[in-house]
């Protein structure tokens, strides 16, 4: 009887060793869909598994699914991730916007009127191919490579190795098959994922190929986890759209316009998780593919979809991870990447002599390249027309014991052209036509002319740009630059109102060389030198009538100058965020020669010579006042301006062609329309502060006032009001103050302001416009 007992009693207690255990075996695969923003919920669903020890031994993902799973096989946690996608940076990032302090200015470094850039390849046959405007993917580009480097080092480019097993759905451009990416660089596996149609340009792939976002064919990727990794149960977390059984006839206007996946997106089968799986639908109603600003609550809704299915997910998963396990395991994965040294750059898809013009950006600290190194590089050169689709990869190479960051270079954009518009109040509108091409071979050749057409300005400049890149990279550039400005065409609100102004034409040719040296990509260093002509026109009396013959002042000479800039203001006019400075020193010397009008009295003409030395200091700087960590938050910053001025500039003929020639304070774009009595002398300080708050959207209220003073300001002389001297030492503060609305349209802000100048003239206006206020600098600038 024993022995006939014996074999059921040893199955029976097999049975019941795998019952007190049964998942000891069971392993978890985590499928993430794409579906733009909505994909940061993803985060939340992340931090609940991790927190309650749920096992994820694979993951799958597409797009935004597969930024968010690359970084956690990557071996980053659910809280890094957190702090990643919730930084003020990571909206830069996919916004396309340039990052505070990478604004590079060696190339271009003066802004533009321009609304409009149109990059064109001109090939040998004369034929155009226009580049696309996509999202700016320059720093989301680095940002991936540099953040999954050491990932794809530890796991020798094996998504296998990774901290956890991993795969990215991408599709085929042409072909449109999905493609299963198990292999090679992680960056181009994310980025490949995340490159939807008319948003982020395809990257193209070391055998020829340029692969989509894997949206387009399969969204939710739960049949790649079943052939690739087979697990025992899969937890599959859907942000896109789900398939409908029936025409949605009461929510399709909705549906169309509240989401772009929904146009391109594959939609998500619910039961494709299997019977055993768990299906995560995050309540995303109201969020669109591009509210990436509402990381917070999107993170949030992650966490509560993932905790509504939390007592069935532990009921059908439950093995458990060991935290303390998980966090060592994940510190020893981390540890062994290898430390940040690179040894090689290496450029392809362009000519041999272009690939040596491209490794001159990158310069060696000592025998390898620090980080820092490729960063100055890289963004030195994305910053430039030429090349307008850089791609960089960076590998571990075992051999040199260092990373080589490898830079594709196959597209370039040798012709460019710029369009833009101004139309104001006053009859002060213009158009700006602007062109550039540009020839690489051992140097960069730049050839630029542009031109503003209006009634009160007219401008044009045309230069020749030699650019050397290398360890102090720098630029010869002669330059021709023309200005006139006609303020008896200056109007009041609606161009109805003749404005009064003494000084009616100002006009100006220069033609110069400057060298300019770039220790760094926020910041030059100028050296000029060239020859000027100035012709300034105007009346004595503050009427002007029809028979006047205007009084002429020419002054020419030469002039050379030192100048430091540093930029890193996040818009051309209107800036909220950065900083500006400038310092510069001028010599002058020239020949003024002075020929009386019909309102000179007795004043006879002269001609005398002039010398003198300009020291100048400007700089600006905003600060946000939002909270440190706020995502997405609306504008809301102050900032401050002051600006400091010293010449040693003696008396011109006459009062007035003293102040045409005497430094201006321009504290505002409309302050270069007007001629003020009040605002030109030889030495003055200045300060100004700035408030801005978004009211809604990119509508926002601005309010800035100025003070500024003179010393030994220019008055008219008692016994001759048509001449100039000096006065009291130090001269009354005069004060600036503008209020208005601004609007950032595609073609340049749109604004309204409420402005007063201390000047009895012009103490109250209105001035509106659409476009950018923007002036070449005239010759003594």
């Amino acid at each position: 009887m024993t022995r006939f007992l014996r074999l059921p009693l040893g199955l029976l207690l097999c049975c019941a060793l795998l019952l007190a255990h049964p998942a000891q075996a069971q392993k978890v695969g985590l499928v993430l869909s794409g579906g733009g923003a909505k994909g940061l919920a993803h985060v939340g669903v992340l931090k609940v598994l991790e927190q309650n020890r749920i096992p994820i031994d694979y993951i799958v993902g597409t797009s935004m699914g597969a930024i968010v799973g690359g970084l956690y096989a990557a071996g980053y946690s659910p809280k890094e991730i957190e702090e990643i996608v919730i930084s003020p940076q990571f909206q830069d990032w996919v916004a396309g916007r340039p990052l505070e302090g990478k604004v590079f200015n060696y190339y271009d470094a003066d802004p533009s009127p321009a609304a409009l850039h149109l990059r064109l390849a001109l090939d040998s046959t004369l034929k155009a191919r226009v580049t696309p405007k996509l999202v700016d993917d320059v720093t989301l580009n680095y940002v991936l490579a540099t953040m999954l480097a050491p990932a794809g080092a530890i796991s020798g480019y094996d998504f296998n190795k990774l901290f956890v097993p991993y795969r990215a759905v991408a599709s085929e451009v042409f072909t449109r098959e999905k493609v299963v990416q198990r292999s090679g660089s992680l960056s181009d596996a994310v980025r490949n994922s995340m490159a939807f149609p008319l948003a982020f340009r395809p990257i193209r792939q070391p055998d020829g190929r340029y692969l989509f976002d894997g949206a387009v064919v399969d969204n939710f990727p739960t049949g790649v986890m079943k052939e690739e990794f087979k697990p025992d149960i899969i937890i599959g977390v859907n942000v896109g759209d789900v398939a409908f059984k029936n025409y949605p006839k009461n929510q399709d206007d909705a549906l169309l316009t509240g989401t772009l996946i929904f146009l391109g997106s594959n939609a998500a089968d619910t039961l494709s998780v299997g019977r055993n799986g768990i299906f995560i639908q995050p309540d995303l109603q109201g969020i669109t593919a591009g509210d990436f600003g509402k990381v917070r609550k999107l993170v949030s809704l992650g966490e509560q979809a993932a905790s509504a299915k939390l007592a069935l997910t532990l009921q059908r998963i439950p093995r458990r991870e060991d935290t303390l396990a998980l966090q060592q395991r994940r510190r020893a994965f981390q540890e062994r990447a290898p430390k940040p040294d690179f040894k090689e750059i290496r450029v392809q898809g362009i000519p041999q002599v272009q690939q040596k013009f491209v490794t001159r950006f990158f310069r060696r600290t000592g025998s390898s390249y620090t980080p820092s190194d490729i960063e100055e590089g890289y963004y030195r050169l994305v910053n430039n027309d030429f090349f307008n689709n850089v791609y960089p990869r960076i590998r571990y190479d075992r051999k040199q014991e260092g990373y080589v960051l490898s830079m594709d270079a196959r597209q370039n954009s040798n012709l460019t052209t710029d369009l833009g518009v101004l139309l104001t109040t006053r009859s002060m509108s213009n158009f700006y036509l602007g062109a550039a091409y540009r020839y690489l071979n051992r140097y960069l050749y730049t050839i630029k002319a542009d031109a503003t057409i209006g009634r009160f300005y007219n401008g044009a400049e045309g230069s020749f740009r030699v650019s050397i890149p290398g360890r102090i990279p720098f630029y010869v550039e002669p330059t021709i630059i023309f200005n006139n400005f006609n303020y008896q065409d200056t109007g009041g609100l609606l161009g109805t109102e003749r404005a009064s102004n003494t000084a009616l034409q100002q006009r100006d040719l220069k033609t110069f060389v400057q060298v300019g040296i770039s220790p760094n990509y926020r910041s030059r260093y100028i050296l000029s030198f060239g020859a000027f002509t100035n012709r300034d026109r105007f009346t004595n009396s503050d009427q002007i009538r029809t028979d006047d013959v205007l009084d002429q002042n020419r002054f020419q000479g030469f002039t050379g100058a030192v100048t430091f800039q540093r930029n890193s203001l996040n818009r051309r006019q209107y800036a909220t965020r950065g900083r500006r400075a400038e310092f510069s020193f001028r010599a002058v010397t020239g020949q003024e020669k002075y020929e009386p009008g019909s309102t000179a009295d007795s004043l006879e003409g002269r001609e005398r010579n002039h010398q003198w030395l300009q020291g100048k200091l400007f700089t600006e700087q905003y600060f946000s006042l939002n909270k440190a960590d706020t995502v997405g938050a609306r504008t809301h910053a102050w900032g401050y301006m002051t600006e400091l001025v010293a010449t040693t500039q003696g008396l011109f003929s006459t009062y007035r062609s003293t102040l045409t020639v005497s430094p201006a304070f321009l504290p505002l774009p409309d302050s270069r329309t007007i001629f003020l009595d009040n605002y030109r002398g030889t030495a003055y300080a200045a300060a100004g502060l700035r408030y801005v708050k978004a009211i809604a959207g990119t509508l926002e209220w601005r309010t800035e006032a100025y003070a500024h003073l003179f010393v030994r300001p220019w008055d008219r002389r008692p016994d001759n009001p048509l001449l100039a001297q000096r006065t009291n030492f130090l001269s009354r503060p005069y004060l600036t103050v503008m209020t208005g609305l601004q609007y950032q349209t595609p073609v340049g802000p749109a604004a309204l302001q409420f402005i007063h100048y201390d000047e009895q003239e012009h103490q109250f206006g209105v001035f509106a416009h659409i476009g950018y206020v923007l002036f070449r600098d005239r010759s003594l600038d």
